[in-house]
């Protein structure tokens, strides 16, 4: 529980009404009631304040409401947000190795490190200070894993892969798993042995049951403060910039780069041995086949350019009825060709 003038304080919003509201727990724009919080992070809503019960609302400049205190802000989402993680600070966690994990005498713990039961941490393994391994997370021979990072249960981390600092692995994650490397002989195939490596940056985040494959034979690489979904698949010697969005069932294939700041829908897929440039959108679906260039927002399968996405989209339902007209016009075109052919 906080006051609303050191809620404000925190984020730097300028605040109307009433400073002294005891604000108890941040609730939706449609739920919120007495001593809550809730946010309006698009001014077009601004209608729903009507019938909003909260006690005070982070709003955009120019929203005005004389039911409510108001908080406002030049991004009511990030206020959100941070407001959100003062009031409901993470569960206290007991900074020891507990009983029920194993960890190698070659491992190096770092201070109040938290490694719960089910945990196998093995040789020469480093974790940072503050770390947290949830129950049954694997940390293989030469796994290294920096300060502040949460590993939730049974994340997997392979053998001499290295993990930033502040890193989130949400749980099932497999990091440094083989990458799909096969070399054909005749009707068969031989495995290529994977023996590179997986880095990922420090602020990374990780989705459950995602897979990021350990390089063949360098570095498949997670650039800082990349936010990857839910149930995403990076390929071998995959190159991933600074800031970029991975939203649930992306799958990148093997060598592929990607710029700074990019995102990708849900179910994009994208082709191996590309490069992709910063600041790049791929809508839900898109299916990357070639090189794009930097600042481009892409659609569709092959991707094009959105806006000729949504033109040929606004075609397709027509299509039955062009296909009748072009039957229509062939066979006028046949019947006049034959009254030529008569004169």
């Amino acid at each position: 529980m906080a006051k609303l003038k050191e809620l404000a304080a925190w984020v730097g919003a300028q605040l109307v009404g009433d400073e002294n509201i005891e604000i108890a727990r941040v609730a939706p724009i449609e739920e919120a009631g007495p001593g809550d919080l809730t946010f309006l992070a698009n001014p077009r809503y601004a209608a729903k304040l009507n019938d909003c019960r909260a006690a005070a609302v982070i709003v955009a400049p120019g929203v005005e409401s004389e039911r409510h205190s108001l908080l406002i802000c030049s991004n009511p989402y990030l206020a959100f947000a941070r407001i959100l993680a003062r009031l409901c600070p993470p569960a206290s966690v007991e900074r020891r190795v507990m009983d029920g994990a194993w960890v190698d005498p070659s491992a190096q713990l770092g201070e109040e490190v938290a490694i719960h039961p089910g945990c196998h941490v093995g040789p020469n393994v480093r974790i940072g200070r503050g770390t947290i391994l949830y129950p049954g997370v694997v940390l293989y021979e030469g796994a290294q894993i920096g300060e502040d990072c949460v590993l939730h249960a049974h994340v997997v981390v392979r053998e001499a892969c290295r993990i930033g600092n502040r890193v989130i692995i949400q749980p099932g994650a497999v990091i440094g798993s083989d990458g799909f490397g096969y070399a054909p002989d005749g009707r068969r195939y031989v495995k290529i042995p994977q023996v590179g490596t997986v880095e990922v940056g420090d602020d990374v985040e990780i989705g459950a049951a995602t897979c990021i494959d350990r390089a063949a034979l360098t570095v498949t690489r997670i650039g800082r403060g990349t936010k990857i979904d839910n149930l995403v698949q990076i390929a071998h010697n995959v190159e991933i910039g600074e800031d970029t969005i991975i939203v649930s069932q992306v799958g990148i294939s093997g060598s592929t780069r990607i710029g700074d700041h990019c995102t990708f829908g849900g179910q994009a897929g994208v082709a191996g041995h590309i490069r992709i440039g910063d600041d790049v959108i791929i809508a839900a679906r898109g299916g990357v086949a070639s090189n794009v260039p930097p600042g481009q927002v892409m659609s569709g399968t092959p991707v094009m350019p959105h806006k000729d996405w949504l033109k040929a989209s606004m075609t397709f339902p027509k299509l039955p009825e062009m296909r009748r007209d072009v039957q229509a016009l062939k066979k006028r075109l046949a019947e006049l060709e034959n009254l030529i052919k008569e004169k």
